[in-house]
């Protein structure tokens, strides 16, 4: 114990110094546990994108595909679902709810997805959330209606009762628009830190609105054309669309009905678990992740380093204050463990104080973060992942410290008390 006082004071008489390489050590340790809880959050919010839904299904593709095009709105579908189709399997028995996905228009590079009701009422993220709104109303009976993301909102200044226009396809730049066929604003949705932010969202019969006078993927021309008027009082009830998602009544029944879906003769379809696929897409980003935390263990051992050379250098202005601790009878392993004691002292110090950055970090930027990125970042005790990495830092700490205790363990009564010129 008096040694552990020995050394206390002695880094008190070194204060400044002290302080400077126990505040390179906090930052260093904060770096690391932000990258590890911002990883790991981040892993959770990513696979709690969409949450409640146990099946998503589209025309036969690859899962990551399905997942890509439908919940993040990247890439496109390799081909459409027939609405008789969907009707087979809303209606099934086993399925509680289900919601219709139409893509394929923009507005302003922002996508357009085409849906019913039961997407406001069903779909769910992060954990367990429903979509609320932040202003509005959802779509009604008026195919002409558009409910707005926060992103979209924020971004393109839009507000309640604004008119806009859609283009056809997802190009950043479209030649072709439905500028007969112009959408209010009825609604805006609060941010949710998803894909969902970033999307326009219409009714199914809009979607078949804007597409109704066209041929072969070309508008009409003169008379062929359809007025918005027109629109209104005709059959809008989709023939086709993008995919769907499934909520069942049972969890059990989940393998059952995808082995259905994707065996059902009526057309190639495949049905995913949102979870499992979630998991497929995040070990192909494992990459930078790793690469990521990589870097913060390299300045955590930069900050080490600091203070090895911090005590390597003070070494030589303190050999006759250990020359005087050895003439009143300290042992060569007192000096020694004098100094693996203040190297303990300042790695501990620092992870103290990076604890605490970490934390203040946290409360700061907790509503920002959640609100913009969609990332909970809880208030909440170490891991035991995190112990386990401060841990491995005290101990890296002692183990850097044994190399100025070495040096002073040779270190002779003599050698202390002679004088250099």
């Amino acid at each position: 114990m008096y040694l552990l006082r020995l050394a206390l004071a002695s880094l008190a008489n070194r204060r400044f110094t002290a302080f400077l390489t126990a505040f390179a050590i906090a930052l260093s340790v904060c770096l690391l546990l932000a990258v590890e809880r911002v990883r790991t959050e981040a892993r959770a919010s990513f696979a709690s994108t969409i949450s409640g839904t146990d099946l998503i299904v589209g025309a036969r593709s690859g899962s990551v595909n399905l997942l890509l095009y439908s919940v993040f709105r990247i890439g496109n579908a390799t081909n459409n679902i027939r609405w008789d189709s969907f009707e087979h399997f809303a209606n099934s028995k086993q399925v509680k709810w289900a919601i219709p996905i139409s893509l394929g228009d923009s507005h302003r590079s922002y996508r357009v997805m085409g849906t019913n009701e039961s997407y406001f009422e069903h779909y769910q993220y992060g954990r367990q959330q429903h979509l609320e709104l932040a202003d509005g109303r959802p779509f009604a009976t008026d195919p002409f209606e558009v409910v707005l993301g926060a992103e979209v909102a924020d971004a393109l200044h839009y507000k309640l009762g604004d008119k806009l226009v859609l283009a056809h396809g997802v190009a950043t730049v479209s030649l072709v628009k439905h500028d007969d066929k112009p959408f209010t604003v009825v609604g805006i949705l609060k941010r949710t830190g998803t894909p969902v932010d970033r999307t326009l969202h219409i009714s199914l019969g809009g979607m078949e609105a804007i597409h109704i006078d066209w041929h072969n993927g070309v508008p009409a021309q003169g008379a062929g054309r359809i007025s918005a008027d027109q629109a209104r009082n005709m059959d809008l009830t989709p023939t086709a669309i993008t995919a769907f998602m499934l909520g069942l009544n049972s969890k059990i029944a989940t393998f059952a009905v995808q082995r259905d879906i994707n065996e059902f003769r009526g057309e190639p379809m495949l049905a995913i678990l949102p979870g499992v696929a979630l998991q497929e897409l995040w070990s192909l980003m494992g990459t930078a992740e790793k690469a990521l935390f990589v870097i913060s263990l390299f300045v955590v051992l930069t900050g080490l380093i600091g203070m090895l050379t911090a005590i390597l250098t003070s070494l030589n202005e303190r050999r006759r204050e250990m020359a005087i601790l050895r003439s009143v009878g300290a042992r060569p392993w007192h000096i020694a463990s004098l100094l693996v004691l203040e190297a303990f002292a300042l790695a501990l110090g620092g992870s103290v104080c990076g604890l605490a950055l970490l934390y203040i970090g946290i409360a700061s930027a907790q509503g920002y973060v959640q609100a913009n990125y969609g990332l909970y970042l809880p208030l909440s005790l170490p891991s035991t992942y995190e112990w386990t990495l401060l841990a491995g830092i005290l101990g890296a700490a002692v183990l850097m410290g044994t190399v100025p205790a070495w040096r002073a363990y040779r270190q002779s009564l003599a050698d202390g008390l002679s004088i250099r010129l």
